[in-house]
């Protein structure tokens, strides 16, 4: 029995004692799906819900007593073996050990579906993160939004949501000319100018200029400079890609803030504001009154020499989003952020959005690596690719992915590189690599999931105490799915994978899969073989939605 059919029988149970009259609810208010959720102690029962607490007071009854009619219905549930009401009213399940061993079945036949659910049907959400400045390579500031960038559209994914992940590329501005003039500089065998971009990678883009314009060093200063942002911006992008690719992260989209500016995007973000009323002139600025939803001064759109502001382009690019038809727009935003929240709020408010459903702003701690050196290439950052040579992707995400994004983090490269359980990526990788060996084992030894072309499987077979422990780890998986995905938190996937690696070690040293020595193969052989195959599942499409590999040896 699954956590979902556990759920939906329950709610089974409740319209029925409603239409029987025993329970006084409107129909309309009996959920169609019920949260279950393991017991903190285990003795406790095998699934627990606190449906009678919810729901109680609208009935006009005290939750014990809706419980006990509730669980009358539920002990009667094929597989269920016992109901207890505990404290106030909470439901604590117990099933059958046959019930609980057919989830290892379910989930082999699910595959990569298992722990997908459609809790976020029907949301259509922009998630913005990394959105670096193409005027160098990505380093160590832009390593933790894209790890977890790329696991949270993952999980929301996984939960119904349909997610764009968008790059919002910073190619207008002040930056731009002066990284043209760095690359041109150093073309001409001239020092860093004032202001300008150090590091060898700006030789290395004047050799790709060079590639795609040979005689560049013939024209003017005046005529190179927009040849070379060009030709330059176009090999920094293809280097950022390039490296995202590499640690594993994809976007949809990558938005242009120039080709905003080129099709008078601002323009027509500020005239649209206007006619609703949130635009004011004053001192030859036009400003956006967004002290009138929250922030904590208004911003000028336009200066008064008529030259737009990042908070134009702003609020401008939040209306490309709306007008794309995203309804829920995410922001993942560094540490040095924090200012722009009530900002861009402010935006989706005076943009006729309520800012509490139609934006979210997610802030993202520093990260460090003990350690680490300065990139010999970019002079006085740390690459986001040297971390990825020098640790490897799958280190890098999953260690990354493992701790809420508003906690400072700092990585330790020796644990990271330990072949050892002290190493939770290892730890993790190491179960699902286990797993397959003994799978390959299991066929050496002539086990089998089916015989004669029919499934063998009897889950009554799987009565050990570990057995029972790793199914429970492996039911609760899809809820932490949704969970992680409502809360914007991949860690939790990443320390439940840890929870289930643990148990399955503690398994695999107590109950063998294939026979020893000149042993028959039997039916808890082949049974054994479909939880064992359950279990490198689940750790595989966990690993998938954190963006690391599950190898199949170590």
């Amino acid at each position: 029995m699954t956590p979902e059919e556990l759920s939906a029988a329950i709610s089974t149970c409740l319209k029925d004692a409603v239409a029987a009259g025993e329970i006084a609810l409107a129909e309309t208010a009996v959920p169609n799906d019920v949260r279950v959720e393991r017991p903190k102690n285990r003795d406790h029962g095998d699934w627990a819900t606190n449906i009678a607490l919810q729901l109680a007071k609208q009935a006009g009854t005290n939750p014990r007593a809706f419980a006990g009619i509730l669980s009358s219905r539920l002990s009667e549930i094929p597989g269920v073996a016992g109901v207890e009401i505990a404290g106030p009213g909470f439901l604590n399940i117990t099933v059958e050990a046959a019930a609980a061993g057919a989830l290892a079945k379910a989930i082999v036949e699910a595959g990569a579906a298992y722990g997908t659910n459609q809790a976020l049907a029907g949301h259509i959400i922009n998630m913005e993160f990394v959105s670096a400045n193409p005027t160098g390579p990505l380093h160590i500031g832009h390593t933790r939004w894209a790890a977890l960038g790329d696991s949270i559209a993952r999980v929301l994914r996984a939960s119904g949501a349909d997610v764009t992940a968008e790059y919002y590329i910073n190619d207008a501005g002040s930056q731009m000319n002066v990284f043209a003039n760095s690359v041109l500089s150093r073309l001409h065998g001239r020092g860093v100018p004032e202001g300008g971009y150090p590091g060898e990678y700006i030789l290395e883009l004047g050799d790709e200029v060079l590639k795609a314009h040979p005689d560049i060093r013939e024209l003017t200063d005046e005529a190179a400079l927009p040849v070379i942002r060009a030709a330059a911006y176009e090999a920094q992008m293809i280097d950022i890609k390039n490296t995202l690719a590499e640690f594993g992260v994809e976007f949809d989209v990558f938005f242009s803030e120039k080709e905003l500016h080129d099709a008078g995007a601002i323009e027509a973000a500020v005239a649209r504001l206007r006619e609703q009323g949130h635009v004011f002139d004053d001192g030859g600025a036009v400003w956006l009154r967004t002290t009138d939803f929250g922030d904590d001064k208004d911003r000028v759109m336009i200066r008064a020499n008529g030259e737009p502001t990042y908070f134009a382009a702003d609020a401008a690019y939040y209306l490309s989003k709306k007008d794309r038809g995203f309804i829920e727009k995410i922001y993942l935003l560094g540490a040095d952020h924090h200012g722009y929240i009530n900002r861009l709020k402010a935006i989706a408010a005076c943009a006729g959005d309520d800012p509490e459903a139609n934006i979210e702003v997610l802030i993202g701690q520093l990260v460090s690596v003990n350690g680490a050196k300065l990139s010999k290439r970019a002079g006085n950052i740390i690459e986001l690719k040297d971390l990825i040579s020098w640790l490897g992707k799958d280190a890098v995400r999953y260690s990354l992915a493992r701790f809420p994004a508003d906690s400072p983090l700092t990585l330790d490269p020796e644990l990271l590189k330990k072949n050892s359980n002290e190493n939770p990526v290892f730890y993790v990788q190491y179960a699902h690599a286990r797993s397959r060996g003994t799978a390959r084992n299991a066929a050496e030894a002539g086990v089998s999931r089916q015989v004669n072309g029919e499934d063998a499987f009897d889950a009554s077979l799987l009565d050990h105490p570990t057995e029972n422990e790793l199914l429970s780890y492996l039911g609760s998986y899809p809820s932490i799915v949704a969970k992680a995905a409502e809360l914007r938190e991949p860690h939790r996937v990443a320390r439940h994978l840890e929870v289930i690696a643990g148990a399955y070690h503690r398994w695999y040293d107590a109950c063998r899969v294939s026979p020893q020595g000149d042993e028959p193969v039997q039916d808890v052989n082949r049974t054994r073989l479909w939880l064992n195959d359950a279990t490198s599942q689940v750790l595989a499409n966990g690993l998938e939605l954190l963006g690391v590999s599950a190898p199949e040896r170590m």
